[in-house]
């Protein structure tokens, strides 16, 4: 009597086999489909931020934030206090946590080897002695390495702009008045006919995070609360929508982004992300070095009050160099913290050739009297930086720098000793004593730096080669390369 097969049996009574592999076979093809669909999700929800609710975000971000910290306790980092010699690591590093396409990679890759070139050219320049018609005034460091570095910023640089961020605080700023010059950037670099912009963030050597620091207070600080909270929390939130839609945040922990604020707050609302406030490039008016602005990584950017949106009328056109100056020194402003205060208790209405005023008459200007001066005094307020220090360079006035722990602007390409003088605290008592001795020969030598280092200082609209635009972008591109001219 013959027996029936089984479907799977091959005659040889390996049917539990053959049943066995086909259910394994079904098995794995039901779990690389689930694995392929969670994936899925994931990259949904992390590229489409707007379209996920609250909670998705939520738990990526925080699975971010596991990865980040791993990274630092890795190292043996604290997440607020990352030494300086970690900083050129983080820039150098080729960490990404978010896998990347090889042809990403190929970009990276030639990204780093045209900064290569441009390290290694500006070196061979640097090592020259340099024409000396190429150091008008003396006002550069080393002429050669600065302008090698600018023809190589001009030639490669590619700035990504993130078009995140509501319009109100973000993509605008202030293009008057004191905090100028926060949005003038903003507006060139959004706006402005420039070549650096590019809309391909692969092809980037760094990230702009455009958000307005002096906007955040105008809108989200409650006035007296002395609550700077809500300014890091912006700051934090920005953040994460960056690092959670975009890949490029994660991969240097922010060390190729930037940000840029004239508002003195500014440095508290980086505080908002540890990695940003340590890692990324800060570009701050409060360039205090006692206060966590590290010039290694960091740019100081120059103040300029802008009136109605322009340079006094006065300072545009300086008088020639032959017309006389009767004050030695001249000074007028507020009673904002000890620098001043020092200042105005040895010098305040005690000498009529060195004037220091807390309140300007009403029959004088300050313009008018920084033209018929030879030095103007630029002492700290509350914060390190002062717009007359730029009013000073526009008038041809030599400025005096009265500063605890201010990092000069530009001071990695500039000079400042061929067109300020520069005096400390502890000297304000023989202040008048120290400019007196300045001979005329050194003092026109000063006059003639400030002529030359103007252009550098300039707002134009449209910007222009060397201008302050410009310069901002130099000193961010020598942190990008990582380099000291």
């Amino acid at each position: 009597m013959m027996t029936k097969k089984s479907s799977g049996d091959d005659g040889n009574g390996n049917g539990g086999v053959y049943g066995y592999l086909g259910v394994l076979c079904c098995v794995l093809i039901v779990s690389v489909i689930a694995v392929v669909s969670i994936r899925f999700s994931i990259s949904r929800s992390t590229f489409r931020y707007s379209s996920v609710d609250s909670a998705s975000v939520y738990s990526i971000v925080e699975l971010q934030k596991k990865v980040i910290a791993a990274a630092v306790a890795n190292q043996n980092i604290p997440s607020r206090a990352i030494a300086a010699s970690d900083v050129s690591v983080y820039r150098n590093s080729s960490f990404s946590p978010i896998p990347r396409k090889s042809t990403v990679v190929r970009k990276d890759d030639k990204i780093e080897e045209g900064l290569a070139r441009a390290r290694a050219a500006i070196r061979k320049v640097a090592a020259g002695v340099g024409n000396l018609s190429m150091n008008p005034g003396g006002i550069y460091r080393n002429p050669g390495a600065f302008y090698q570095s600018y023809k190589e910023m001009e030639r490669r640089f590619k700035v990504y702009i993130y078009e995140d961020g509501d319009f109100i605080m973000v993509h605008n700023g202030p293009c008057k008045d004191i905090y100028a010059s926060e949005g003038r950037f903003i507006s060139e670099m959004e706006h402005g006919n420039n070549k650096f912009r590019t809309s391909d963030p692969h092809s980037a050597h760094v990230y702009f995070m455009p958000f307005s620091v002096t906007w955040m207070v105008k809108f989200l600080y409650v006035p007296l609360s002395y609550n700077l909270t809500p300014l890091k929390e912006f700051v934090s939130d920005y953040v994460r929508l960056i690092s959670t839609k975009y890949p490029f945040w994660n991969r240097t922990h922010g060390a190729d982004h930037f940000m840029l604020s004239c508002h003195d707050w500014a440095p508290v609302a980086s505080k908002g992300n540890d990695f940003l406030y340590n890692t990324s490039i800060r570009v701050l008016c409060n360039a205090n070095s006692s206060e966590g602005f590290n010039a290694q990584k960091d740019v100081s950017l120059p103040e300029i009050y802008l009136y109605n949106g322009v340079v006094s009328p006065k300072l545009q056109s300086p008088p020639p160099t032959n017309i006389s100056r009767p004050y030695l020194g001249f000074f007028a402003g507020g009673l904002h913290g000890h620098v001043r205060k020092t200042l105005f208790d040895h010098w305040k209405g005690n000498d009529s050739d060195l004037r220091v005023y807390e309140y300007l008459p009403k029959d004088m200007d300050y313009p008018s009297e920084m033209l018929r001066s030879k030095f103007c005094l630029c002492p700290s307020g509350y914060e390190v930086a002062s717009p007359r220090v730029v009013e000073a360079i526009y008038a041809e006035c030599v400025p005096v720098m009265l500063s605890d722990h201010y990092v000069f602007p530009f001071s990695d390409v500039l000079n400042w000793d061929a067109f300020s003088v520069q005096v400390n605290i502890t000297d304000i008592p023989r202040l008048k004593e120290i400019l007196v001795a300045v001979p005329e020969d050194k003092y026109m030598k000063l006059k003639e730096g400030l002529r030359a280092v103007r252009k550098h200082f300039e707002l134009n609209r449209p910007a222009l080669r060397f201008d302050m635009f410009h310069m901002i972008l130099h000193s961010i591109w020598l942190r990008r390369l990582n380099l000291r001219l």
